[in-house]
């Protein structure tokens, strides 16, 4: 019998679409992707050529009408979620947002009223929290075998981002902190799922980007149960030469766990002439360097495609939904707003700013 596969449309063509394409391909055999959109419609056929996808198009609502889709997969600037995740919804679809879920809470609570309202799932797509090497940390913790936790960190680090929109925050919403540290938020929370967070400290600088809003940003978190604290700490950058960097601490009473996403899987390598692709924001394959295996199934992106596949074909509630991506915007705003008054604040903190970067500026 010829397995019914899931059908899957990507909303975007840039450098986080093809990641997706590429980790439905190769990894989520329930799936098939059957349309590509992009604004610009020879970037539209170019991407579905390169990925084998049947169609291409350059109007999101056509696209919704002629194809017979079950998911939109979101991967647009971040100023596009909220329209786009309305627009989907709305036609009946399941929808998987990339990071950031959206710019403000109003846009958050609208999007999650939306699918409940069509009866339709909505998921978060934080990479971090399917891992692989993150997951198993997180299930070590989980067994005590560091005793009681009382700090994680997170940090995240590279030379800039891909694309010029993400400098830009009336489409980005913010700079690096909205970019990256939206990671940290996330998987602070993953790992802390019965803490609350109950207060916010952000210091937030611009080093040399040509950006209006950060570029380096450092930012604590206090987390809450039954009077004991957690204090989780975040650095973000986009000025960070050498490679992409993405690394955990976790430190308990009994012990301490390091692990690095990139450096853990990669071959030490030297050559005169460099090669095709070391690892992401890699600025040269000369001289000393670390090529990655597998990056993007390290990174977790194939895992939480086949997550959201299997909600949506098992009737299961995503384990990152869009309840998370609210709470970790939420939690943005009030950074950005400690971060200009230069004091810790008091979580949860009531935002009615459309971007996180207002509140800084």
């Amino acid at each position: 019998m010829t397995m019914v596969r899931t059908k899957v449309v990507l909303l975007g063509s840039g450098f986080i679409a093809d990641i997706h394409a590429e980790s439905f391909r190769r990894f989520v055999p329930d799936a098939e992707v059957t349309a590509v959109y992009s604004r610009n419609i020879d970037k539209a056929r170019a991407f579905a050529d390169a990925h084998g996808i049947p169609a291409a198009y350059d109007d999101i609502q056509e696209l919704l009408d002629k194809s017979d889709v079950d998911i939109v997969d979101i991967c647009l600037p971040n100023d596009l979620h909220h329209p786009a995740c309305i627009q989907a919804v709305n036609a009946g679809k399941h929808v998987i947002i990339e990071k950031p879920f959206c710019l403000s809470l109003r846009e958050a609570d609208e999007m999650i009223e939306a699918a409940k309202e069509n009866n339709v799932l909505l998921m978060y797509a934080e990479e971090l929290c399917y891992a692989p090497k993150y997951e198993r940390v997180r299930a070590i913790v989980e067994s005590g075998a560091l005793g009681q936790i009382y700090m994680l960190k997170q940090s995240e680090k590279h030379s800039g981002p891909h694309s010029r929109w993400f400098y830009e925050s009336k489409h980005s919403g913010g700079g690096v902190m909205m970019d990256m540290g939206c990671h940290a938020i996330a998987w602070f929370m993953w790992m802390l799922k019965d803490y609350n967070p109950v207060s916010v400290y952000g210091h937030y600088m611009r080093v040399y980007h040509d950006t209006d809003g950060e570029d380096h940003a450092l930012t604590q978190l206090e987390f809450e149960k039954d009077g004991r604290t957690i204090i989780c700490v975040a650095e973000d950058s986009w000025v960070k030469h050498g490679g992409m960097q993405d690394a955990i601490e976790v430190y308990g009473d009994e012990g301490v766990c390091y692990s690095d996403l990139f450096q853990g899987n990669s071959s030490q390598l030297y050559s005169l002439r460099g090669y095709d692709y070391a690892s992401e924001k890699a600025g040269a394959t000369t001289g000393w360097t670390f090529p990655i295996f597998e990056e993007a199934f390290n990174q977790g992106y194939p895992q939480e495609l086949a997550h959201f596949v299997d909600c949506v074909r098992n009737g299961k509630k995503p384990l990152t939904d869009g309840e998370l991506g609210r709470a970790v915007i939420a939690v943005i705003h009030a950074a950005y707003a400690s971060a200009r008054e230069g004091r810790k604040l008091a979580l949860p903190y009531n935002s009615t700013a459309e971007r996180p970067v207002d509140n800084w500026r």
